[in-house]
């Protein structure tokens, strides 16, 4: 495992983080990753070298219940060891103020997931997304009292458009303030516009980006056909998705198993190592998988090497 510079910041991380929303997550009345196998994954993502685990205050069910499980696996470890993130914004309960990057939420919730998580900080807090409803100055301003306090390392921004990015760059900049260091956006080789800008951003300002879905719902990993049925099981089985992915995005993962052909690697490994190889930003794909068997595959893209023809077929699929 190699470790690298977590974009303008002196932390270090693995090239790949690991993602844990489906913790506790049920879908249909069923767990998708139940406590004794979240446990068997982060054995199996810290043996292999991952020390960036990233978590929410709203992944399993009940709200929280990732961040407890990640708490007690973490009670055997030095926490030092480890760059845990987690998020806040999304509704934890029905009152006026259980949602939001109000102030008052903020504090209620960055109390909570340090509880569970059995830590004192997070390395990396995210907003998970933009709120309209509070003024970006009173965010920030309290995600900079975090900072101060020691309570947050480096503050993160998840999903929004580029200029709202830009707008609270440009905030920080002009009273002061921490700034977001970290991006999460949805982005990998097969989805590459609707985030185009938001990437400028990040490149020009130096931010690191740690891509969510990064093997687009599963579609990179090649396990679909153009003409063809998903494998049964498969997140494809949850939308129409013969209908959701157009021709370019069938061209990127033509050229991606052609190169995993070449590499002798699989078209999940190719795709993840095509992000980790950027150019542009600092990118630290998040992993994620239901057992330690497809977490063992994702892994292996840090044995893979891909030569700048390669990377280039990758690019030029999409455009």
């Amino acid at each position: 495992m190699e470790y690298v510079r977590l974009g303008s910041t002196g932390t270090k991380v693995s090239e790949l983080c690991f993602g844990t929303w489906r913790f506790a997550k049920e879908t249909d009345g069923t767990v998708e990753t139940d406590r004794s196998t979240a446990f068997d994954l982060l054995d199996a993502a810290w043996d292999a070298g991952i020390n960036f685990l990233d978590t929410a205050n709203v992944y399993g069910d009940p709200n929280g219940t990732a961040e407890e499980w990640i708490g007690d696996w973490l009670s055997d470890y030095d926490r030092e060891d480890f760059v845990l993130a987690s998020k806040v914004y999304f509704g934890v309960g029905d009152g006026p103020n259980d949602r939001g990057l109000s102030r008052k939420h903020i504090r209620n919730q960055i109390e909570g997931t340090l509880e569970r998580l059995g830590t004192d900080y997070l390395d990396v807090y995210y907003i998970h997304r933009w709120d309209e409803e509070t003024p970006v100055e009173e965010t920030l301003r309290t995600l900079n009292d975090l900072v101060r306090e020691g309570k947050v390392n480096y503050l993160a921004a998840s999903s929004m458009s580029a200029w709202k990015l830009t707008k609270a760059l440009w905030t920080s900049d002009v009273e002061g303030l921490e700034r977001f260091e970290v991006t999460q956006p949805r982005f990998n080789a097969a989805y590459r516009d609707p985030v185009a800008e938001y990437l400028d951003v990040c490149a020009d300002r130096d931010l690191a980006v740690c891509p969510y879905s990064p093997l687009e719902g599963g579609f990179l990993t090649g396990k679909y056909e153009r003409d063809g049925d998903g494998p049964e099981g498969s997140r494809g089985d949850l939308y129409d998705w013969k209908n959701r992915f157009d021709e370019r995005q069938w061209d990127v993962l033509d050229e991606v198993r052609s190169v995993a052909d070449e590499t002798d690697a699989t078209p999940a490994q190719v795709s993840l190592r095509w992000l980790a190889d950027q150019r542009e930003f600092q990118c630290i794909p998040i992993v994620g998988a239901r057992t330690p068997d497809q977490l063992e595959e994702n892994l292996g893209a840090t044995d893979v090497s891909l030569s700048d023809d390669q990377f280039e077929r990758i690019e030029s699929a999409y455009e």
